[in-house]
C-alpha cells in the first residue's frame, strides 16, 4: 500500500509514520536535515500534480492549524490550512481514486452539552471558535468534493512532541503548586493509539464517513493532570483545581468535549482506555527523560 502522509513532522503524524512503517510512504513538510519533500495543501494545482504524479493508494492528512488561541487573530490563515486544504486533498484524491484519511475535532460541536450526554457524530454543529469553524468547514469540503474518506474527530492529543502531559511533567518540577481547570470534560488521546485506528480502520476497510477517535473513557484537565502524577511518582508538586471562568483564554473552550466511540466500536476496531494509553506514553517518555 503506497501512502501520502501530509504534514509529516507534526506529533500525530509521527505516530502514523511508525504505524504504516512497513508500507511505501512519501512523507510532506518533514524538517529534519532538510524538507525532504514540499507540498502546499493550500495551492490546488499543486496538489493535483502531486497526487497525480505519486498515486497514492491512501492520502492521510495530518497538516492542520491547532493553535486554539492564536486562529482567533489568524481567521484566514486557519481557513485555507484547515478548509482550503482538505478540499484541495479531497479533489484529488477523488481524481485518482485515493482513500483520504483526515483528522478532525471536538471543537466542531458548541461545548455545551450536558455532562449527562455525549456528543454523538450527526449531532448539530455549534462550533464558537474560529478552529472550530474552520475544521468544520473542511469537513463539509471533503464530504462534498470526495467519495471515499474517513474523517475521524479527536481530542485532547499528545503524543511526540509539545503536548499537555510534557507541559505537566515539566512544571511539576519548576513549580510546587499547578492550577488546571476542573470543569472541561474530555477524552485524552494518544497519538499512537490514534494512529492504531487508522491502521485498522483502513484494514477492515469500515464503511466511509465520520468516526469518533479518542480514548476509552472520561477525565477532566484536572483529574487528568493528578492521573499523570500520580503515575509518575509525583508528589512535590501540588494541583489546584480551577473553572474556566478563573484561567480565560481568548478561544472558548468546550464545556463537554465527550464524544460517543459507539459507532466506530461497533465496526469492530479496538480503543484502549485513556488510563492505559497514558500509562504507556509515561513508560517511554520517562526512559527518555
Amino acid at each position: 500500500m503506497k501512502i501520502l502522509i501530509t504534514g509529516a513532522n507534526g506529533m500525530l503524524a509521527k505516530a502514523v509514520r511508525k504505524q504504516f512503517e512497513t508500507e511505501e510512504l512519501i512523507c510532506t513538510d518533514i524538517v529534519e536535515d532538510e524538507i525532504i519533500k514540499k507540498l502546499d495543501i493550500t495551492d490546488l494545482e499543486q496538489v493535483q500534480n502531486f497526487v497525480a504524479e505519486c498515486k497514492p493508494d491512501v492520502i492521510i492528512n495530518c497538516a492542520a492549524y491547532t493553535a486554539v488561541d492564536k486562529a482567533e487573530e489568524e481567521p484566514e490563515l486557519a481557513r485555507k490550512i484547515n478548509c482550503d486544504g482538505p478540499k484541495n486533498l479531497a479533489i484529488s484524491s477523488n481524481q485518482n481514486g485515493c482513500i483520504l484519511v483526515h483528522i478532525s475535532t471536538d471543537y466542531v460541536f458548541g461545548g455545551n452539552l450536558p455532562l449527562e450526554a455525549v456528543y454523538k457524530e450527526e449531532d448539530e454543529k455549534k462550533p464558537v471558535t474560529v478552529y472550530g469553524i474552520t475544521k468544520l468547514e473542511g469537513e463539509e469540503a471533503i464530504k462534498q468534493n470526495a467519495e471515499k474518506y474517513y474523517i475521524f474527530r479527536t481530542a485532547w492529543l499528545y503524543g511526540d512532541g509539545k503536548n499537555f502531559v510534557r507541559t505537566m511533567l515539566r512544571l511539576s518540577k519548576e513549580k510546587n503548586k499547578l492550577t488546571v481547570v476542573s470543569d472541561q470534560h474530555g477524552s485524552p488521546t494518544y497519538a499512537v493509539d490514534l494512529a492504531s485506528i487508522i491502521s485498522q480502520a483502513l484494514n477492515k476497510k469500515i464503511p466511509y464517513g465520520i468516526y469518533h477517535t479518542t480514548n476509552l473513557g472520561y477525565t477532566t484537565w484536572y483529574e487528568f493532570t493528578k492521573e499523570i502524577f500520580a503515575m509518575a511518582n509525583i508528589i512535590s508538586c501540588e494541583v489546584e483545581p480551577v473553572t474556566s471562568e478563573q484561567y480565560p483564554t481568548p478561544a472558548k473552550r468546550p464545556f463537554n468535549s465527550m464524544l460517543s466511540k459507539d459507532k466506530i466500536l461497533n465496526q469492530g476496531i479496538t480503543i484502549p482506555d485513556w488510563k492505559d494509553a497514558l500509562k504507556r506514553y509515561l513508560e517511554v517518555e520517562i526512559s527518555n527523560s
